[in-house]
């Protein structure tokens, strides 16, 4: 199978530092460096489009803009980017989010891809009117896609679960396609959701043991399901043309950072009831002195950011070569991001995907 390959949309704000923001930790001023206005990014996303990514993930949260308003907006300049959109279950009705999909469908040809992020911090969630725990939000995720699904397929959808009702919904529209579901999450409660309605699970970028160890429980989970998933990861990249300018764009990131941000930074992660968070965070410890935890992989990302923290670097075949082996692991799709997002999109467009494609592991999407 040919790799895809996805980029961001950095609706919180960019820059060429490292921007905050996301799982219990709050977004920097370096956001405020490059303000998320569609303008800039209809840029990267027309640059995307034009390098060969398939698609383009925008977050979800208090932290950044709305993220199918947004990329609504998006669609109408470019042409054959799709758009992979996180939100939450908790805060909108399955129903309506089933009919949104199917509209965002009709109006944009088919370009929709759904992220479903079930939240993992109480008290974000608490701040959009969300009161149940992370195992009941997990639950109530998995009544969310049972509902959704059905009525994707057609059904007149009755439905009375411990947290969601609804009697006779359904689409006078069907989505044309239905959208693939992309889910992430590393507790119990979050495999059997995905083992259940995934399409795509999505974990950020650990060391390749421990995703190994992850594609192995979501299989075996998925299997018990009568159910195939096929899995991505989301990443941060920094390529150049030697290994040497690669890292020494790390040093340049990490000696901006403020130290007594990064302090901060890490206590506010700390706190957070993510397990993915803190697998995230027992890469580097808080610390800036062991950062590239397996070769080409840096940790120093996740000093500064929730989510996802780390990224490939080195050259453009160095960072080939780890994509591939996580694609030999069971990898098919990439979800990228650099710091600005705009010119490290060419750096890996132009850098890295040849190098892939000589290699038979990427073509360019069609249209």
């Amino acid at each position: 199978m040919a790799l895809t390959f996805h980029w961001f949309l950095p609706t919180n704000g960019d820059s060429r530092h490292v921007v905050g923001g996301g799982h219990g930790s709050t977004p920097g001023a370096a956001g405020g460096d490059r303000p998320p206005s569609l303008g800039y990014l209809g840029q990267i996303a027309r640059s995307a489009e034009q390098l060969g990514f398939e698609g383009a993930l925008t977050p979800t949260g208090a932290w950044c803009e709305d993220a199918w308003l947004t990329t609504a907006m998006l669609t109408q300049v470019t042409e054959r980017l799709k758009y992979l959109v996180a939100f939450r279950p908790g805060q909108i009705a399955p129903t309506l989010a089933a009919q949104m999909a199917a509209t965002y469908q009709r109006h944009a040809g088919g370009r929709l891809l759904l992220n479903v992020v079930t939240g993992g911090e109480s008290a974000e969630q608490r701040a959009y009117g969300d009161f149940l725990d992370k195992d009941a939000r997990y639950a109530r995720t998995g009544e969310f896609l049972s509902v959704v699904r059905r009525l994707w397929a057609g059904e007149t959808v009755d439905h009375d679960g411990p947290h969601l009702r609804v009697e006779r919904a359904e689409l006078t529209r069907l989505p044309e396609p239905a959208p693939a579901v992309y889910f992430g999450g590393s507790s119990p409660a979050a495999g059997e959701v995905a083992a259940r309605y995934a399409d795509v699970y999505l974990t950020w970028g650990e060391p390749p043991a421990q995703v190994r160890e992850k594609i192995t429980w979501i299989r075996e989970l998925a299997a018990r399901e009568g159910r195939v998933v096929r899995f991505g990861i989301r990443l941060h990249v920094i390529t150049r043309d030697t290994s040497a300018q690669a890292w020494a764009e790390t040093e340049r990131l990490l000696a901006a950072m403020d130290p007594q941000r990064v302090r901060e930074t890490q206590r506010a992660l700390a706190r957070s009831e993510s397990v993915g968070q803190r697998r995230m965070l027992a890469l580097h410890g808080g610390s800036a002195e062991r950062l590239e935890v397996y070769p080409g992989l840096w940790a120093g990302v996740g000093l500064l950011r929730g989510g996802a923290g780390t990224a490939l670097v080195g050259s453009h075949r160095e960072v080939a070569d780890l994509v591939t082996e996580y694609h030999e692991l069971g990898i098919d799709e990439f979800v990228l991001s650099g710091m600005p997002h705009l010119e490290e999109a060419y750096w890996f467009g132009e850098g890295v995907l040849p190098v892939l494609a000589a290699r038979g592991l990427w073509r360019r999407p069609e249209g």
